[in-house]
């Protein structure tokens, strides 16, 4: 397995996708650019690319699953351009560029969100799967998007800053904020797939560890990484007092911790045949440092 090139492979698919979708956004053309501002700004297409890469580990072909992975990134960028309202974080910096509510203001950044958020179930309905596994599909996001997952999660994170949250407090918000997308995308790249009950939950445990370490390596790098690596403002937990793993813990045992899940994630798939890309990307996820 060459994992370089899978990777860059799978992000231009999902960019050449973007793109296509983009371009069949109905409305008002105003609206149209600013939604595809903050969508085609790049990033790393995780979310997207654990759709194919899961879909394509249980036998499906990446191309059924690519609608899911599409509108799976387009609810993560309308999650980011709200978050990065005055209301909220209030960035001015996001992906290397001004925020979307820098550029076209606060009103049109949230209309932006706003029709993101809907075009991603019109998108996963033009798939080309039975009716079942698409329904299936639109159920698990809407899930992972709403009041039990990303959306919940960012109430009780707003409800944290300025006080001291213990450590289980902290995973539950990072659980729903956070790690509920990247376990819809494994479990979206296996319904894609028609796999089985018993591959779904292996796939959903490799990324509910998986999302647990990317958001505390996030965390590290809030307060160890620079802005011009990471395209976004730094220290900005700290400024808007938000506990964090490492406030609590520290950065040395955080580390650890990235470590001891990351190994968790790729237990869940290491007997899988072709998983190899997977348990790659998990590994490189934990080092990162953007």
């Amino acid at each position: 397995m060459d994992f370089e090139k899978q990777l860059k492979d799978d992000q231009a698919v999902v960019e050449v996708a973007l793109e296509a979708f983009v371009r069949q956004f109905p409305g008002p053309e105003a609206l149209g650019e600013a939604m595809g501002y903050s969508l085609l700004s790049g990033g790393k297409r995780i979310r997207p690319i654990l759709v194919l890469e899961v879909c394509r580990l249980f036998g499906g072909a990446s191309t059924q699953a690519l609608p899911f992975a599409c509108a799976l990134e387009m609810i993560h960028t309308y999650s980011l351009i709200h978050d990065d309202l005055p209301c909220m974080d209030d960035d001015d910096l996001r992906r290397g560029r001004p925020t979307n509510h820098k550029v076209y203001g606060e009103a049109m950044a949230v209309l932006a969100g706003d029709g993101l958020l809907t075009a991603a179930f019109d998108i996963m309905s033009q798939g080309d799967l039975p009716a079942r596994q698409m329904c299936r599909g639109v159920g698990c996001l809407a899930r992972a998007a709403g009041p039990a997952g990303m959306v919940g999660g960012q109430v009780l994170d707003l409800a944290g800053e300025g006080r001291q949250l213990r450590a289980e407090e902290i995973d539950e918000i990072e659980r729903m904020k956070t790690g509920a997308l990247i376990e819809a995308a494994a479990r979206l790249g296996a319904i894609a797939a028609g796999s089985t009950p018993e591959q779904e939950e292996a796939a959903a445990s490799y990324a509910r560890s998986l999302g647990r370490a990317f958001q505390i390596r996030d965390d590290i790098l809030d307060v160890e990484g620079s802005e011009a690596e990471l395209g976004k403002s730094v220290g900005s937990d700290q400024e808007r007092e938000k506990s964090t793993l490492v406030a609590l813990e520290g950065i040395p045992a955080c580390e650890a911790k990235v470590q001891v899940l990351t190994r968790e994630a790729v237990a869940q798939l290491q007997g899988y045949p072709g998983s190899e890309f997977l348990c790659t990307l998990a590994q490189r996820l934990a080092l990162r440092t953007k």
